[in-house]
């Protein structure tokens, strides 16, 4: 009986500890996992280029090319060199003739049917997310699913209804954690609740499950007249 005692005080005090050190570990692991993930991929996108160059090296210097070859080399000089091309573009694009090569190259590829729709999407939703509105706020709440709920959503575009003449906004409401899969919601602009929260806010909020957030947000528009939410008004395709 004793022992049976000591067994039933032993397990609560096991998995109180292991719940302590989950929570204590979780937010080191899910950065670590984060960066793994985006490293990953720049290490990815310089890979075939390591590759080739050790291919090319080879017959000169047997040993360099295994090294080029070696996983961990492999990793880290991929995201050094896709760190270092990103760079250079942005270099190359900040000059004339690199911007009107660039946007020659855009005009090809834009003539894909299906990579036109896919890249104009990306690059007007990138757009959107790191300009600033020149008036108003980005970041609103909208009702959604349900009712007395709130959502978390960026205006990415104001238009008007055909029949009725009034305002309508489309909405992104990002997915937790995963702010990259989302919906699109249009709604009357007057339905939007304006915020103070920067984009940079609004997405830890999502990425962290409501966690981190500011100390306050208005949660329905105040009962005036004349309370339109204030918003980008201008198409920034």
């Amino acid at each position: 009986m004793a022992d049976d005692k000591d067994s039933d005080s032993i397990t609560p005090h096991f998995l109180r500890h292991i719940l302590i050190g989950f929570f204590t570990v979780a937010p080191l692991w899910v950065t670590w996992l984060v960066f793994d993930f985006l490293f990953g991929l720049l290490a990815s996108t310089s890979a075939p280029l390591l590759k080739g160059f050790a291919q090319l090296v080879k017959p000169f210097s047997v040993s360099l090319a295994a090294w080029l070859t070696t996983p961990g080399v492999q990793y880290v000089l991929g995201v050094l060199l896709t760190l270092a091309g990103f760079y250079l573009i942005g270099q190359f694009a900040s000059f004339v003739v690199g911007r009107r090569l660039i946007n020659y190259l855009e005009e090809q590829l834009l003539r894909l049917p299906l990579v036109q729709t896919i890249y104009n999407a990306t690059k007007r939703f990138l757009q959107t997310m790191r300009q600033r509105p020149k008036t108003g706020q980005r970041v609103v709440l909208i009702t959604f699913p349900t009712p007395g709920m709130k959502a978390v959503g960026f205006v990415t575009k104001v238009f008007t209804d055909q029949t009725s003449g009034q305002k309508l906004a489309a909405v992104y409401v990002p997915t937790a954690p995963n702010p990259t899969s989302g919906y699109i919601e249009i709604l009357p602009v007057a339905d939007l609740v304006d915020t103070d929260w920067t984009v940079e806010e609004a997405l830890s909020f999502v990425v962290t499950g409501g966690t981190n957030a500011p100390d306050s947000v208005r949660f329905s528009n105040p009962v005036a007249a004349g309370n339109t939410p204030r918003v980008h008004t201008e198409n920034t395709a």
